[in-house]
């Protein structure tokens, strides 16, 4: 008997129906089936188990419509109805997930970082092409939220990815030299 060999996007699917909501008998064709190499399989297998607690809790809907790779780092959309404390855990389970593609080769898994100039692409060392993005000392793996405040561009988070313990630890943006006016 032939191997059957199953795709890494189509059991994510099948595992997350309530958060994808493929056609019936057909989750290959599930609208948000990922496009990104199977090495952020684990990240987002995390995010999900996130995700879906977030809204199992909350009693609402989600529907992920599009999981790609852009600049070099995961992108996941979704849309739905939740309340603000589940639409929040929504997206720090997502915000957790991107961070975590920063530092992880999306061919193999491993721990990576970003590459360029030209296509950028998050890579361990043995699948790097390129050269390394360099980064200020000191803002490796930094996430800044910023928001309009008062109708000044404010710095509302800052906040450190750890990928050893898959969190954020906020960091005072003046020790890394972001001054607000």
């Amino acid at each position: 008997m032939a191997d059957i060999v199953r795709d890494w996007r189509t059991e994510l699917v099948e595992a997350y129906p309530d958060l994808f909501h493929p056609p019936v008998g057909d989750p290959g064709a599930a609208q948000g089936s990922p496009e990104c190499g199977e090495g952020w399989c684990d990240l987002l297998e995390r995010a999900f188990a996130r995700i879906r607690t977030a809204v199992q809790a909350d009693g609402g809907s989600l529907k992920v419509a599009q999981i790609k790779e852009k600049y070099g780092t995961l992108r996941l959309y979704w849309q739905g109805s939740l309340s603000p404390e589940a639409r929040a855990q929504v997206a720090e389970a997502v915000d957790l997930a991107e961070a975590r593609s920063a530092c992880t080769c999306e061919l193999c898994g491993e721990n990576g970082r970003l590459y360029g100039p030209d296509w950028l692409t998050t890579r361990c060392m043995t699948h790097a092409r390129g050269r390394p993005v360099e980064r200020p000392p000191g803002f490796e793996n930094i996430h800044l939220m910023q928001r309009i405040v008062d109708g000044r561009l404010r710095t509302v988070a800052c906040r450190r990815y750890d990928r050893a313990s898959d969190r954020f630890i906020d960091v005072d943006p003046a020790s890394l030299g972001i001054e607000e006016e």
